[in-house]
């Protein structure tokens, strides 16, 4: 038994797992990076402890600062979260040597499932289902190059300790030997900055299959059962942004025969804790085992609505010795969820990760609405973590109830000061391929393909400029808005996402303006300002929108178009489009890993030059314009900010 729990984690899990623990009645420990010392699952844990300096090997993946927190905490049990040091078999059997209760399977069994070549080795042992392919010990390059030749295309490498999507690499011709090997040698460069380990295993991949994971729990009375299944078919670069409970499509009897193999595989090793069986379902409806994640899943929530149940909670009483709460029997599901990652990142120009400060966030509630996140009213992202900053989960009484609803909690949804994927998640949730469903793990990419944002038309700027305006008038003085011969029509240009307008703004009365932009003109009214959250009146239509502002630039939510904007009037008018000059900047903060460019080196348009790694992902970036790498901005292995040039490309003439 413990009375004192640390959490070895940071933001929305965290806070997670102290909402849990608390219901328990346990003492709760934070700890956090310099980067996060004003978090908010600092603020919400009975006391919190530093355990170093911002980037993660230094904090909450350092070993021995993690247990000497523990000991200063007088912690008795440890609850990793996920990622970081949760499926780290070295983590759990320290914890275990200290006397720590390591909230999570033994460190022999993260060894025998954590590790996906181990993993598939005892499920094609013990007769669970795999696809063809390579996990063996050997990991030279000519090894691998013979055994994917063996498997056959297409094929998918993937790496052996780690999951996310980080060191994945699909082949579609084996054969050609160059591309085979760069593919190869890119995984393994990605898996050991993600992991410490590049070992990679080779898998056949099945065409237009889904992702579908089986939600297990052991104890340590030898009890074991399943929760049912998850479809997180819904990805990019083979990294979940919606997943739901129950997966579509899925009979009683095909949802028995998932669970059967998922008790089955974790039965063989005393399992115990709360994990995660992950398969590819065929289009015939048949299955196999891809790997297992040793941990809590960032999805959990949807398990949990359809359940009823709270999964922390049998993951602590579970550590504290009791057994499984209900038998399999006694499991029931109701209902549909679906969660969807909120992320501080640029889903069109690549998934950039962004990072900095947000200057207002909100999240309307709802019915049947859930948020899981770590935010405080203001927060700082920093550069060093992954980029998910919400969860949003929607239950329904059916699957399209809950798809309404999460569109609607998302639509409403105000991020100001950094770029997520708001509008991207919204375009997915509303795709046909996701309504019918009509699920693959390739869908998104095929489907998106197209797609692109929503950008500020001049009704968006006449917004924009009408608020900016109105707030001065109410520093200065409504005064400020007339002549001597009655009001002044005020020019204004407006960057507004990119674009430039040139407006005119004449006040009428009291928050109140007309504004003209081009052959266009609004009537706008400003009804209630307060704290950046408007209420507005455009010709007779009433408008909700959030600005936040600070001098001549500023975000602004309104329309459904979320953009930053900045007052351009005493402001040169040429602007120049930086790409179509061949000036390469960076979009994001994080290290330059890759450089394939030297000066006086000829390039070719959509070439690779270079890669950034930020949030533990590698960003490749290519030459926008044909040309000669004139110019080099930084060295490989510099860190890099957005806006910094990278290299400078003069175009063929």
């Amino acid at each position: 038994m413990f009375d004192t729990l640390l959490i070895a984690n940071r933001g929305e899990i965290a806070c997670r797992v102290i909402r849990s623990a608390h219901a328990l009645g346990l003492r709760t420990v934070a700890v956090y990076s310099d980067a996060d010392r004003n978090a908010l699952h600092v603020q919400r844990a009975d006391t919190a402890l530093r355990i170093g300096e911002a980037p993660a090997c230094d904090s909450y993946l350092h070993i021995g600062n993690v247990l000497d927190a523990c000991r200063r905490a007088r912690a008795g049990a440890v609850h990793p979260g996920y990622g970081f040091l949760s499926e780290n078999a070295d983590f759990a059997r320290a914890c275990r040597e200290a006397g720590i209760v390591f909230v999570g399977p033994s460190p022999e069994s993260i060894d025998a499932l954590g590790h996906k070549s181990a993993a598939k080795q005892l499920a094609e042992r013990i007769g669970v289902p795999c696809l063809p392919g390579y996990s063996g010990v050997a990991q030279d390059i000519n090894t691998l190059l013979a055994e994917a030749r063996r498997v056959g295309a297409p094929l998918m490498i993937k790496a052996s300790a780690g999951g996310g999507g980080r060191g994945m690499r699909r082949c579609d011709d084996v054969d050609d030997e160059v591309s085979l090997r760069q593919l190869i040698e890119s995984a393994r460069a990605e898996a050991q900055a993600s992991f410490g380990n590049g070992d990679l295993l080779l898998e056949r991949l099945v065409e237009s299959a889904r992702h579908v994971e089986v939600q297990v729990f052991g104890d340590t009375h030898g009890h074991a059962l399943h929760l049912g299944e998850r479809d997180c078919s819904t990805q990019r670069r083979h990294q979940k942004i919606l997943e739901e409970a129950p997966a579509p499509g899925v009979s009683p009897e095909l949802r028995e025969r998932l669970g059967a193999a998922a008790v089955k595989l974790v039965r063989e090793v005393g399992y115990v804790g709360a994990g995660t069986v992950e398969f590819l379902l065929a289009p015939d409806g048949s299955f196999s085992f891809l790997e297992m994640n040793t941990r809590l899943q960032v999805e959990h929530p949807v398990t949990e609505a359809i359940t009823g149940l709270d999964l922390v909670e049998w993951q602590l009483r579970i550590a504290r010795g009791e057994p499984l709460p209900l038998r399999q029997a006694d499991i029931r599901w109701q209902g549909h969820a679906i969660e969807a990652r909120l992320c501080a990142e640029d889903a069109f120009a690549g998934f950039a990760p962004q990072s900095g400060r947000i200057a207002h966030w909100s999240v309307p509630a709802g019915e049947g609405v859930r948020v899981d996140h770590g935010l405080v009213a203001q927060p700082d992202i920093p550069p060093h973590y992954d980029s998910m900053i919400a969860k949003l989960i929607a239950f329904g009484a059916d699957r399209e109830q809950a798809r309404a609803r999460l569109m609607q909690a998302l639509a409403g949804s105000t991020v100001l000061g950094l770029r997520t994927n708001r509008d991207y998640l919204l375009q997915a949730l509303d795709a046909t391929a996701f309504a019918l469903p009509q699920l693959s793990t390739h869908w998104l990419g095929e489907a998106s393909a197209g797609w692109s944002p929503r950008r500020p038309d001049a009704r968006w700027a006449a917004i924009a400029g009408a608020l900016l305006l109105h707030r001065r008038s109410r520093v200065h003085g409504p005064l400020a808005c007339f002549s001597s011969t009655g009001p002044r029509e005020t020019p204004l240009r407006l960057d507004a996402g990119g674009a430039v307008f040139d407006l005119r703004l004449r006040y009428g009365r009291e928050g109140a303006w007309r504004v003209s932009c081009a052959d266009a003109a609004f009537d706008i009214e400003v009804l209630h300002e307060d704290g950046g959250a408007a209420a507005l009146l455009i010709d007779g239509q009433r408008c909700n929108a959030t600005e936040q502002d600070q001098g001549a630039v500023g975000w602004l939510d309104a329309d459904g178009i979320s953009a930053a904007f900045a007052d351009l009037s005493d402001a040169p008018s040429q602007r120049e489009d930086a790409d179509a000059h061949g000036l390469v900047t960076s979009r994001m903060h994080g290290a330059l890993v890759r450089l394939q460019a030297a000066p006086g080196q000829r390039v070719r348009k959509g070439e690779f030059l270079l890669a950034i790694e930020a949030m533990k992902m590698e960003h490749r970036i290519e030459a926008p314009i044909d040309g000669i790498v004139v110019e080099l901005g930084v060295a490989a292995g510099a860190q890099v900010a957005p806006g910094q040039l990278l290299l400078r490309i003069d175009a063929d003439a």
